[in-house]
């Protein structure tokens, strides 16, 4: 069994995290893998033990992504493929695209896993685009899987705190959350291992891929404003109700 997992470096969200320039993280943020790709990795390493095959992971992104793919190595992934574009956010339209172009540049997959979304866009699109450029069917924030009789079989959240069991053709593309499994940490000695394990980069330029004519990018960022002390009105009722319309007129510009 073949199992690729999309992998998403992401800034740790325990980290004190500044804007430069309205479009970029501040050099000094720590990258880690985004959470819920955890889970994936987690989910398809354990299939591997169960049904042989190999772990091949996957992302899109700077160079310093190899750091996110040498984490899923350490927790028993097979490689790791690196699709290599000097963006910082990257819109999920071209992300699927490439990661599709690296899977299928590599092999045929018999299973496809991703996070359910990314802790710093949260745009939950990539695996839906991923499927529908292969094809394939999806199910997303997926807390139960197995195969059976050749089949996916999942259980995933719906809104409302419901459950929705679904049974899937394979290939497939499944989205993991928390409650699916639970991570290991890496070991030392797997941490050394890792560094031994391979990653192909790859250029984003030659995946032959065509720049999109509606390329997605992010204009700006904008940390959001602290909040100020609470202002006390003081006055008769009269002079507080105009002090307070002074002020969303004049200051908080609602009115």
């Amino acid at each position: 069994m073949k199992i690729y997992v999309c992998v998403k470096q992401v800034p740790d969200t325990a980290a004190n995290i500044k804007v430069t320039g309205g479009a970029a993280y501040d050099e000094s943020v720590k990258f880690v893998m985004n959470p819920y790709d955890e889970y994936a990795v987690e989910e398809a390493v354990r299939l591997t033990k169960d049904h042989g095959g190999e772990v091949v992971v996957v992302s899109v992104g700077k160079a310093s992504a190899v750091n996110t793919l040498r984490s899923a190595l350490a927790v028993g992934a097979d490689r790791g493929i690196l699709v290599k574009i000097d963006i910082q956010f990257l819109d999920s339209a071209t992300t699927a695209a490439a990661l599709k172009a690296a899977i299928l540049n590599d092999g045929r997959p018999d299973l496809i896993f991703t996070g359910k979304q990314s802790v710093d866009t949260e745009g939950m699109q990539t695996q839906y685009r991923l499927a529908k450029a292969m094809d394939l069917p999806v199910a997303n924030a997926v807390v139960s899987f197995e195969i059976v009789d050749g089949k996916a079989r999942v259980s995933r959240e719906v809104d409302g705190g419901g459950r929705e069991m679904l049974e899937l053709t394979m290939p497939c593309v499944i989205g993991a959350t928390k409650g699916l499994n639970q991570p290991r940490y890496p070991k030392l000695p797997d941490i050394l291992k890792a560094k031994k394990k391979p990653i192909a980069e790859i250029a984003f330029s030659d995946l032959g891929l065509p720049k999109p004519d509606a390329f997605a990018a992010i204009d700006r960022l904008v940390p959001v404003p602290e909040r100020g002390a609470a202002k006390m009105l003081q006055g008769s009722v009269r002079e507080m109700v105009e002090k307070l319309v002074r002020a969303l007129r004049e200051e908080e510009k609602v009115l």
